[in-house]
């Protein structure tokens, strides 16, 4: 049987058209471990799994939100790997990154969350291509320096901070001994990343005399620079485990999980009234 061309023609025009129909607005949500993103995958309706170069992505819907939801893994090389696939695949609306972190803000106690205005590399030296010392990547796309600070979107920034008052969070034990618990506290300030677990009191006076820095992690600059040299709105979120001290490897055993719940618990507020 011999197929005309016109019938050929028409079929790839079809397949032509179905490609350059737009995908369903997507919200990404990211974080490092896997008890974070389980938090948030149980919450899914119709959830469905598949993977890319052995990384697991789950879609699903979060009230009337179309999700994609990965783990990251620890660390900026995995944390960029990841948010590559996710964007070039899924395309996504927006991105949210969640996760816990080292707390720098003296005012601030292990479960009390930072939603990141700005975020940046603390561990980042290099030249410029004039051979100045520089703080700031380069971006590989325009060949010129990215911003020493990667700003949070402004609308999901003010969505974040709206939902704030609605949220359940669970209250933290205070560490007296007492049957006691104190309420959330919520920021909205500065996060810095590198590749280094921070339990140094000295290492915590630096970022913050640096960086003006209100929280420390692993991830969260290297997802921003990615979303930022690819045009993709990004949301940072961090519930502190420690403070970044000495005690740090002790406390985040102590406030792991209920920075975790508690930090879950506002990205999906905020999904939902998205």
């Amino acid at each position: 049987m011999t197929v005309r061309p016109l019938c050929i023609l028409f079929m790839l025009l079809s397949l032509n058209t179905i490609a350059q129909q737009p995908r369903k607005p997507l919200t990404a949500l990211l974080g490092a471990f896997g008890a974070e993103v389980a938090l948030v995958k149980q919450t899914l309706t119709d959830p469905k799994s598949m993977s890319l170069n052995g990384i697991q992505f789950t879609t699903g819907r979060i009230g009337n939100q179309d999700v994609v939801v990965a783990e990251t893994g620890i660390g900026k090389v995995n944390a960029a790997m990841t948010t590559a696939l996710l964007l070039n695949y899924f395309q996504p609306q927006r991105v949210i990154f969640t996760g816990i972190a080292g707390g720098i803000n003296p005012d601030l106690q292990p479960g009390d969350i930072v939603i990141a205005s700005q975020i940046a590399h603390h561990d980042f030296n290099s030249l410029s291509m004039m051979a100045e010392p520089t703080t700031r990547t380069l971006n590989p796309l325009t060949k010129t320096l990215n911003p020493l600070y990667f700003r949070a979107d402004s609308l999901l920034l003010k969505r974040a901070t709206q939902v704030i008052d609605g949220v359940l969070f669970e209250e933290i034990p205070l560490a007296n001994g007492q049957l006691s618990t104190r309420p959330v506290r919520v920021l909205v300030g500065i996060i810095v990343t590198g590749d280094q677990f921070i339990s140094s009191a000295t290492k915590v006076a630096q970022l913050r005399a640096d960086f003006k820095a209100d929280a420390t992690e692993m991830e969260g600059a290297a997802v921003a620079q990615v979303c930022y040299q690819l045009k993709t709105p990004l949301l940072v979120i961090r519930s502190l485990s420690d403070r970044a001290d000495a005690e740090a490897a002790v406390a985040i055993r102590a406030f792991y999980p209920t920075a975790a719940r508690n930090s879950a618990k506002l990205v999906l507020a905020l999904v939902k009234g998205l």
